[in-house]
């Protein structure tokens, strides 16, 4: 999912000259949160031991470093080191999308230095208050998230939002893709990899896995003919940026629900996701002048959004759920709690940290690196050298 798909999605949406900086932040990214959910993440998540009444909310360190999972030990039916590995898959790629929301003008250690401390700060909590189960405060509340609209899409949608606000706009304020081809094997990874977060969120190789795998496609495709279609009635022309980011849009809203909806909700998830986050991307995102720069928030912020209060209504067997005759207003209200009580801790969360940051190891490149490419500036190397 973030090596290679969300690498080559965004490394192609970018200037030439800041193609190796996207590249790198994703591949470091996935190194260093790899060790961080391997030392404490894993545990300060997923752990019920957590410390007196912060327990609902984070995890204790009982199983840093592993310690007790091994060969025999289980979640549920499947092997917990299995279980470690594909939570960890989650935990990289949270922190990995919002390097499109500060493309070509973050420092590479700001960056790191950033997500390292949000992901303990924002990602280990919210994990561990919606998925570590009986204790956990907004499981608890019976709140939905298969697979990561409030865990994954809404935290890191909205942290990327109050980044790049922070940051302030690029220099070169506007998208020059230089490599659409580039982007669009990265969507194709990513779109296979959805597969294995939302249908692998079922845990078991089932009808469950089955259908969540069933609507993930057909949200997807749904997204991104949605979204072309609205760029065919006001340009008289489609888009191959509009239509790789339609899909990715359907894919954010569906994250939550796909372990509990049917097809008819998927079609409904799709349109709505490709109308509302197009229109985010684009009209909002302008009026309100934040360079958002390959519209982090406007398609997994707001996506995920979505898909987390719709889920409180598709879930019901009414639409085809497989909740049963719930209560759907009463489901919608803790969806929606939830979802912006997330949103409102990350944003906070977030701007704590980026003002620690830029008091320490400064946010933004200096003068004239933007100009110069992030490429030389961080690395004194290019995506391309000419022979001869």
């Amino acid at each position: 999912m973030t090596i290679p798909g969300l690498s080559l999605f965004y490394a192609g949406l970018v200037r030439r000259k800041h193609m190796l900086s996207v590249l790198m932040q994703c591949f470091m990214t996935t190194c260093v949160m790899s060790i961080l959910w391997t030392v404490c993440g894993y545990s300060l998540s997923f752990s019920t031991a957590g410390p007196g009444t912060l327990a609902p909310f984070v995890g204790g360190l009982d199983k840093a470093f592993l310690n007790g999972v091994t060969d025999a030990s289980l979640v549920d039916t499947i092997p917990e080191a299995l279980w470690f590995v594909f939570q960890m898959t989650f935990a990289i790629i949270t922190p990995g999308l919002m390097i499109g929301a500060f493309v070509e003008r973050i420092k590479l250690s700001a960056a790191m230095l950033f997500m390292v401390v949000w992901e303990v700060v924002v990602y280990f909590p919210i994990c561990h208050m919606v998925w570590a189960g009986a204790g956990a405060y907004f499981a608890d509340m019976g709140v939905l998230d298969f697979a990561g609209g409030i865990v994954v899409h809404v935290t890191a949608g909205i942290s990327a939002l109050v980044a790049c606000i922070m940051l302030g706009p690029r220099k070169e304020n506007s998208m020059v893709a230089h490599n659409l081809p580039l982007s669009v094997m990265g969507t194709g990874m990513l779109w296979v990899g959805w597969y294995g977060f939302n249908a692998g969120s079922a845990a078991a190789a089932g009808a469950g896995a089955a259908m969540a795998m069933v609507v993930t496609q057909v949200a997807a495709a749904t997204g991104a003919l949605t979204w072309t279609l609205q760029d065919y009635l006001e340009t008289k022309r489609t888009s191959v940026i509009g239509i790789i980011t339609g899909s990715i849009a359907g894919l954010a809203a569906i994250t939550p629900c796909s372990g509990f909806v049917g097809v008819k909700a998927a079609l409904a998830i799709g349109v709505i996701s490709g109308v509302v986050c197009r229109v985010f991307s684009t009209s909002i995102k302008t009026y309100f002048g934040y360079d958002d720069s390959l519209d982090v928030f406007g398609v997994h912020g707001v996506g995920g959004f979505l898909g987390s209060i719709l889920v409180g209504v598709f879930c019901s067997s009414v639409f085809g759920g497989n909740q049963g005759a719930i209560d759907i207003a009463a489901q919608v209200g803790v969806q929606t709690f939830a979802a912006v009580s997330t949103a409102i801790y990350s944003a906070v969360a977030t701007w704590v940290i980026l003002k620690a940051v830029d008091a320490t190891v400064g946010l933004r490149a200096p003068a004239g690196a933007e100009a110069a490419g992030m490429d030389q500036y961080s690395f004194g190397e290019d995506a391309y050298v000419e022979e001869g």
